[in-house]
This record gives structure tokens, sequence and C-alpha cells, in this order.
């Protein structure tokens, strides 16, 4: 029984993870280095890729493959879920998420993506989107309500086939911009066309990244949000990433 419980443990880990060994494993501080050996050996095939002290005492929260979980420093117990700070009401585990996710700009692949300029185009937001992501159309509808940014699109096509064959008929397309806005927030199709594309080292960049739904956003300071937002949090984190 005991052996039964701890494989369908791993198989919930490994799913949780996707692909365990994609990331390169950061240092471990050595405090916690007989932790990340027990909790290794319980979960074999699976790297730790970060351990790190939680305000709960004996709570280590352990990072592996993108993934926040939490433990006690033998390994005994693993928890899944959000950590809560109830007496400030802070959700502990989605603030540390965040700050996983943040990169700089510089990092991203820019010089693959479409470029949107609205205005004077002082605001900058990068997005990973599939031209078949109900909820990136919808996000190309409420840019509309936006004024002064600049858009980096990167084709990120991980629905299908059809995603796939969109995504090079707008970055093959003469003109790239108007096609993917056509497309996106009027359902123009794009004409047939083919040429050299970044599809490949775009979808390598966002695997990278466990980018794994769209759209996924990158603002100027690097805060990542996964998901469409209304115009309102849009404009504020516009304009807070800004400053």
């Amino acid at each position: 029984m005991m052996l039964h419980l701890r494989s369908v443990l791993a198989l919930a880990l490994w799913s949780l993870c996707g692909l365990v060994q994609a990331a390169s494993p950061s240092k471990i501080d050595a405090r916690f280095e007989a932790t990340r050996q027990a909790f290794e050996a319980v979960f074999p095939g699976v790297t730790v890729d970060g351990i790190r002290a939680t305000p709960f005492p004996n709570l280590l929260e352990v990072e592996v493959g993108g993934t926040l979980l939490y433990t006690d420093p033998q390994a005994n117990f693993v928890m899944q879920g959000s950590l809560l700070d109830s007496k400030n009401r802070i959700d502990l585990t989605e603030q540390r998420m965040q700050e996983l996710s943040r990169v700089s700009l510089n990092d991203l692949p820019l010089d693959k993506a479409i470029k949107l300029v609205k205005g004077d185009g002082s605001r900058h937001m990068v997005i990973f989107e599939d031209p078949n992501c109900g909820y990136c159309k919808r996000l190309h509808t409420t840019l509309q309500e936006i004024d002064n940014v600049t858009v980096y699109s990167l084709m990120f096509p991980i629905l299908g086939p059809d995603s796939r064959r969109k995504a090079e008929d707008i970055w093959c397309a003469q003109n790239p911009a108007k096609t993917l806005s056509e497309w996106m927030g009027d359902g123009v199709r794009p004409e047939k066309a083919s040429c050299e594309h970044p599809l490949d080292q775009i979808q390598a960049a966002g695997q990278k990244l466990r980018i794994r739904a769209t759209p996924a956003i990158y603002f100027a300071d690097g805060s990542r949000v996964d998901g469409w937002l209304p115009a309102a949090q849009l404009q504020s984190r516009l304009d807070a990433a800004a400053q």
C-alpha cells in the first residue's frame, strides 16, 4: 500500500511539473542539501531546482520544474497548493511564482516578434500567443482600447497543426502586423504564405520559460501574467511597469 501511494505521488508530481529535467538546477543552499537529497530519493528522476525557507516553521518551499511544492526538512510530507498569509491576506505561493517568472525583456526573442505600435509606443509588452487562441483574440480586442503602447507578438502555436499553419501565414505575410491585427481582431483569415520563419526558435524560448498556455504577457518590468486582462487591469499593469 505504501509503495503504491508513493508511486501515485510521484506520478502526480511528474504531471504537475511537466518535463522536470528541462530546467538547469539552481544552486541549493547548503542548509537545505539534506532536504534536497531526501526529496529526490522519494521521487526518483525528479530534479529539485531550488529550496528556501517559508514564514511557516519547519515548512520549506521546493521548486521543481517551475512548480512550487512544500515539505518538511526530512521530506516525509509533501504538500501541493497555495500557502496563504491569513493575517495580511496574501497568497505567498502566487507572489513567489511571480518572482520566479520575472525576466528582462532583453532576454526575450524580440527580434523574432511581430511589432505593433499604437500612439507614441512608449509603453511595452510582449505576448506569446497562438493564432487560434480565443483569449488571445479577446486581448487584441482589448488592445483597441489602449493607446501609447508597443506590442511585441511572438507566434507560439501550441493548439494544433492549423495554429502552426496560420502562424506561418501571418509571419510570412507581406505586412505581418496588419495581417495579425486583421485576423486576431476582425477574423480576416490570412492568405497562404511560406518563408523562412522563427517559429521553432520561439517555441523553444517559450518552453524554456515554461509557457504552457496562451496568452502569456510580459511587461516592461519583467513581470508576467498568464491569460486575458480587461482594459482597466491591462492599463494599470502597463503604467506600473513603465515606472
